[in-house]
C-alpha cells in the first residue's frame, strides 16, 4: 500500500494543474487493486463564483472528475506510466449517480476499484463520500496512450 502525501508527487502522476486539479492527496493506493484519495473544497475553489451565486454547490462533472483523476493516478501506477511520455484518458462513464451536495468545507473522500484490467483499458467502479455518505458514484473506463 502506498500512500503521497506530497502534493509534488501527485503532479507527476497527472497532468492536471491548477485550477483543475481535484485530487490533494493519496491515502491508500494498491497498485492493481484500489485507491482512496482526498480533495478538500474550499470556498476559494472558482467555480463557485457562478455554481451558484449565494448558495456555493460543487458542480457535479467535477465530482466525477474528481473521481477520474484519482482513477487516473491508480491506472498510472498499476501500468507503471512514464511522467511526460504517456497519459491516461477517461474513455466512458456509465451508472453516475449523484446523491448528496457538495459545499464548501466539505472534504471529498474518493474511492476507487479495478474492475478490469487490460494492457491499454482499465474499468474501475468509484464513488465520492463527505461525512461517510455517499455523493456520487459510476463506473468509469480510462485509457493511455502517448502525449
Amino acid at each position: 500500500m502506498d500512500k503521497i502525501e506530497d502534493i509534488q508527487k501527485i503532479f507527476t502522476l497527472l497532468q492536471h494543474r491548477y485550477p483543475f486539479l481535484l485530487v490533494d492527496r493519496i491515502f491508500d493506493l494498491e497498485i492493481g487493486k484500489s485507491i482512496k484519495a482526498l480533495k478538500n473544497v474550499t470556498i476559494n475553489e472558482p467555480f463557485f463564483q457562478g455554481h451558484f451565486p449565494g448558495q456555493p454547490v460543487m458542480p457535479g462533472v467535477l465530482i466525477i472528475e474528481a473521481l477520474a483523476q484519482a482513477g487516473s493516478i491508480l491506472a498510472a501506477k498499476t501500468w507503471d506510466l512514464k511522467e511526460g511520455k504517456n497519459v491516461v484518458y477517461l474513455a466512458s462513464l456509465d451508472k453516475v449517480k449523484f446523491r448528496k451536495m457538495v459545499l464548501p468545507g466539505d472534504q471529498l473522500f474518493l474511492e476507487l476499484n479495478i474492475l478490469k484490467l487490460k494492457s491499454k483499458i482499465i474499468k474501475m467502479e468509484g464513488r465520492a463520500l463527505v461525512d461517510n455518505n455517499i455523493v456520487a458514484e459510476a463506473v468509469l473506463m480510462a485509457s493511455t496512450g502517448e502525449i
